[in-house]
């Protein structure tokens, strides 16, 4: 996940968690029989952990088994995966984001779920179609997180807010000085610069018939990808970002800027809600503005998930317990817990949850937006598009010239690492 890069959606139902309780390998009581006495290992996200510690202990309870809770970097997972499950010292059930399905199942690391479709119904369709390779499913969402706009109220108020990407230009040009700033984005990375690219008619892969991604159809240098290309790299070289926003740094920079009130709007995610919370900002939240096609500028989905480990010695329990801590009921409890937003339809409107502003935010984004790719050629469009980009931001290349390399290189290395598939 480019998570950092990063990487929804939402009335308690009595009927709906009962059936689910039903579902699915619940329904082998042999199964349930044999796992008496066994133990199962769950790596959870990072200061996550409490936000599953109930569903746990009912867990436990209800199958006479041990579940070991182990906290790691969510993103990192599939990398220690990949020593750990050879060894037997991996997981039976880890967290992982959206985007990194493909790859791991290409490489064998995940197990098929077999659930039913009243059970995969549960979730909003772009966090379930994240779970899904070539038409099989290996994953149930968690939780779900888009970009958003933060503003800071001390510095513009809700009704001054500019209603498009354009209108913040103009902004901008009024207010930023060399040491404070309209607004801010690190639109030198195709995760954020995709907002504006594929609002113009940019798209990092085409879709086949069927939904599923053509890695041959390339959008990210055509026409729309350009004209995106183009309005970006205006704020920059009009002055209205500074040139400590580009590349690895760049988002302390942006981050440092909007804590210490030096920038009236940034694009960041709700992974920033508490840090922003804990520095005593000011601070709304609200979706992505619109450009001047009358188009919201999207953005891309990432989906957290439960999966399952194909070295797991007990394929049918591990299973149950992916299906159960995704359940409505325990999707709820988890969002009380960490203000993760969940991918369950029918929270979508709960009001606990929308009393929240970031998961409105991130809700009414989400319907602009689509998930990241998890086609294992993603990994081949990351570096050579944000490098292209940050050519762009410092006025190296023109656009178009820049995105049609970034374009070639990725064609290149999916040829290179992806045509025996």
């Amino acid at each position: 996940m480019k998570m950092a890069k990063k990487c929804s959606v939402f009335m308690l139902c009595a009927a709906v968690s009962l059936s689910l309780a039903a579902c699915g390998p619940k329904e082998s009581s042999s199964a349930k029989s044999s796992s008496k006495g066994s133990e199962l290992v769950v790596w959870e996200d990072k200061e996550k952990s409490i936000g599953i510690k109930a569903a746990v202990v009912a867990f436990e309870k209800e199958h006479d088994v041990k579940v070991k809770v182990v906290e790691k970097p969510y993103a990192k997972q599939i990398e220690d995966l990949r020593m750990d499950g050879p060894a037997g010292t991996g997981p039976d059930v880890l967290t992982m984001p959206g985007d990194q399905i493909g790859t791991a199942v290409t490489e064998g690391l995940l197990k098929e779920l077999h659930v039913k479709k009243d059970v995969q119904s549960l979730y909003t369709d772009a966090s379930i179609q994240s779970q899904m390779v070539d038409q099989k499913l290996y994953g149930l969402p968690k939780a779900v997180e888009t970009t958003v706009l933060f503003y800071n109220k001390d510095l513009i108020t809700e009704k001054e807010l500019p209603k498009t990407l354009e209108e913040w230009y103009d902004y901008s040009k009024k207010t930023a000085d060399g040491s404070k700033f309209g607004f801010l984005a690190l639109f030198d990375q195709i995760y954020y610069a995709e907002s504006v690219m594929s609002g113009y008619g940019g798209y990092i892969f085409g879709k086949a018939k069927d939904g599923s991604y053509n890695p041959s159809d390339i959008g990210i240098n055509n026409e729309g990808a350009v004209k995106g290309a183009a309005l970006i790299q205006k704020f920059y070289k009009d002055g209205l970002f500074p040139a400590g926003i580009i590349g690895e740094q760049g988002i302390n920079v942006l981050e440092s800027l909007f804590t210490e009130g030096k920038a009236a709007a940034i694009i960041s995610g709700p992974w920033n809600v508490e840090a922003f919370s804990k520095a005593g900002i000011n601070y709304g939240i609200t979706k992505l503005p619109k450009l001047e096609n009358g188009k919201n500028m999207s953005s891309f989905i990432g989906v957290k998930s439960y999966n399952v480990s194909a070295f797991t010695k007990n394929e049918e329990l591990a299973q149950e317990l992916a299906v159960f801590l995704a359940n409505e009921k325990n999707s709820k409890t988890r969002y009380e817990e960490t203000k993760e937003v969940p991918a369950v339809k029918s929270l979508a409107n709960d009001p606990a949850i929308m009393k929240s502003e970031a998961a409105r935010a991130v809700t009414e984004q989400s319907r602009f937006s689509e998930p990241t790719p998890n086609i294992p050629e993603m990994n081949e469009i990351w570096t050579p598009a944000d490098s292209a980009l940050q050519t762009v931001a410092t006025g190296k290349a023109d656009p178009k010239q820049a995105l049609d390399q970034a374009a070639e290189t990725a064609k290149g290395q999916i040829k290179a690492k992806h045509s025996g598939k």
